[in-house]
């Protein structure tokens, strides 16, 4: 299994094949990363196909400073952001928590039932910019650095972020469904 530099290296080659593989492992999770914030399915798809595009095009200018997951994110964020200009929707709000992250660790929150329909119930209750974080940390295993970069806010705020969803989820699986 080739690394997604190694991928985008090949795909700055002009290697089709690469560019196949690369879509494939990173398109779900980056559709889904755009649903969370907040686009419709048809401006999630759209921004998905426009970021794998520039992908195709600027490969052979990723220069490694962020792993080729955070780089494709952020393009796809971009590529949303744009579409929802142009559409004269843009709405962003953001409230910075101060708080620093010592809260239980993923595994004690996600392992706190193990009815996979509780954890889906309570994760839809979670705020977007939660649940974003909630998604990225633990299911695309980003670093918060690499979250805050994606998200253009400072690392502290993820933590924050992550702290509050945490507690959230917990307070959730806590109660028992009658």
């Amino acid at each position: 299994m080739h690394s997604d530099t190694d991928l985008i290296e090949q795909i700055a080659k002009g290697d089709t094949t690469a560019m196949k593989v690369f879509f494939e492992r990173h398109q779900p999770a980056l559709f889904a990363f755009l649903r969370g914030r907040g686009a419709d399915a048809q401006m999630a798809d759209d921004a998905v196909q426009d970021a794998m595009l520039d992908v195709w095009r600027t490969a052979s200018t990723f220069q490694g400073r962020a792993n080729a997951k955070t780089w494709l994110f952020t393009i796809g964020r971009n590529k949303m952001i744009d579409r929802q200009r142009k559409s004269a929707r843009l709405s962003i709000v953001d409230d910075i928590p101060e708080t620093v992250d010592d809260s239980p660790s993923a595994e004690a929150v996600l392992m706190a039932s193990e009815d996979a329909n509780r954890v889906k119930n309570c994760l839809s209750k979670l705020k977007p910019h939660h649940l974003n974080v909630i998604r990225l940390a633990f299911y695309e295993d980003m670093t918060y650095a690499q979250i805050g970069t994606l998200e253009d806010v400072p690392e502290g705020t993820i933590k924050a972020r992550i702290f509050y969803a945490k507690k959230l989820l917990l307070r959730c699986l806590g109660r028992r469904s009658a």
